[in-house]
Order: structure tokens, then sequence, then C-alpha cells
């Protein structure tokens, strides 16, 4: 795949980073929100507007919710805490290791950013054989952990 650095990432990406994996499995989920699954687990779902994210001044559910899971809670913890992030959760998902971004903001993460993100995701959901060998593939001078980073 061929890399753009650093332009702004689209819900393109999103899509096509998360086929570029291997194993991968896409469910059609309802009202066209695939979901993109690793040995039947997912990694990365569009998620159906749900009351828990939702426009503080409108209170309109957000229709364009996108979630990734994370290694870990600090990883988390990283992306949220930030306020300039457009990375963010909610209390539905307080102790789950994952984070929520709406699409309309995913032109805030770099396409380089958003590639290490859906790597990530697949990394942390993918069983330890398959996650060594991608990672021997990409990363074989680093014998570290589970981690591209």
């Amino acid at each position: 795949m061929a890399r753009t650095g650093s332009r702004p990432a689209r819900v393109e990406d999103v899509h096509d980073l998360a086929l570029s994996m291997p194993h991968v499995t896409v469910y059609p989920g309802t009202e066209n929100r695939p979901a993109y699954q690793v040995g039947g687990k997912s990694f990365v779902f569009f998620r159906n507007p749900r009351p828990d994210a939702f426009d503080p001044d409108t209170g309109g559910r957000y229709d364009d919710v996108i979630v990734f899971w994370v290694p870990s809670e600090g990883d988390k913890l990283a992306m949220v805490q930030d306020e300039s992030s457009p990375f963010f959760t909610t209390p539905h998902f307080e102790g789950h290791l994952s984070v929520l971004v709406r699409a309309s903001r995913l032109g805030e993460v770099s396409y380089d950013e958003l590639a290490e993100v859906v790597q990530e995701a697949w990394l942390s959901r993918a069983s330890a054989r398959r996650s060594a060998a991608w990672l021997e593939e990409h990363f074989p001078d680093s014998r570290q952990g589970s981690s591209a980073r």
C-alpha cells in the first residue's frame, strides 16, 4: 500500500487501512455501518447513533462515530485526555479498551497517524501468532512486545 504521509485522514482511509490488514472479515452491520474483525474480534467499527455520544449544544446523537480498539488503558488515556485530540470516550466505554472519533473530525488526524491507530487496533485483537507474524514482516529489526510503536 502506498504511504500518503501527513495529509489529513479521510473516512475512506479507515476502510482501506482496515482492509489492508491480514485475515480481516467485514461484517456489514446495520445501516451500512461495517465492522472489521480479525479472528472473530472487532477492531474497528462504525457505530450506530447512541444516546451516550451526542452534540452538547443540540442534544442530537452523533451519527458518524467510529470505534477503534486500543492496546491498553494507558494508550486510551493518552488519546482522549488531550483536549485538542479528536479522539474521545463516553461513560458507556468506561473500562473498555477503545476510543471513538467522529468521521467529521478525522481530518484532524494525519493519514500516518490513522494508519498507526488502525494497526494498533488490529494488533490488540489479533491472535499472538498473527500479531507476531505481522510485526516480523513490518518491523523485522524490532523484537519487542506487540506494539508497532
